[in-house]
């Protein structure tokens, strides 16, 4: 636990143990997808390629759902929407083999030493970090303002492709 304000540390235990960092994976996704300066309100499309075959995670976005690139990123961080945050690749130059090996770059240039990423969405348990890590990614994150509205958003409605809205709320209750 770190005070963001001034940097302190108000307890610590296995900070530098390297474990998987499941969700918490999207705030890197999000960072990437925002410094790419990708249009937000330009439409992208679910595809079979968003769907887990790792975990076999559901999801309320069938295949062929288009959204805002906005909406698809609000639910990746408010609803930790495995499809939505695994679309977010869509349109990224050089796609998805470019976007994560940004965000391990990414990592890098906040000093996150003991991190790696190889999925957008934190299903893959070979995206791991540490502790120490993990506060550097959270203050880099804290830099852009749609990181820190959409996790504390608490509910959002889209439409879906039959027309009625689907209602999405805050994962963390």
């Amino acid at each position: 636990m770190v005070d963001l304000d001034d940097g302190r540390t108000i307890y610590a235990k296995n900070v530098t143990t390297v474990t998987p960092i499941a969700s918490i994976t999207k705030l890197m996704t999000a960072m990437v997808l925002l410094d790419a300066n990708l249009p937000l309100d330009e439409t992208i499309q679910i595809s079979s390629a968003n769907l887990d075959f790792l975990k076999g995670t559901k999801s309320r976005l069938s295949v062929g759902t288009s959204l805002s690139r906005r909406d698809m990123l609000r639910l990746a961080l408010m609803s930790s929407e495995n499809r939505a945050a695994s679309s977010l690749d869509s349109g990224y130059p050089g796609g998805n083999r470019a976007f994560v090996a940004a965000m391990n770059r990414k990592a890098m240039d906040l000093g996150m030493w003991n991190t790696r990423f190889v999925d957008l969405t934190g299903l893959s348990s070979e995206n791991v970090s540490t502790a120490e890590d993990l506060v550097k990614m959270v203050k880099g994150a804290y830099q852009y303002p749609w990181i820190r509205e959409y996790p504390t958003s608490t509910e959002h409605d889209v439409a879906s492709k039959t027309g009625r809205d689907l209602q999405y709320h805050n994962s963390n209750g």
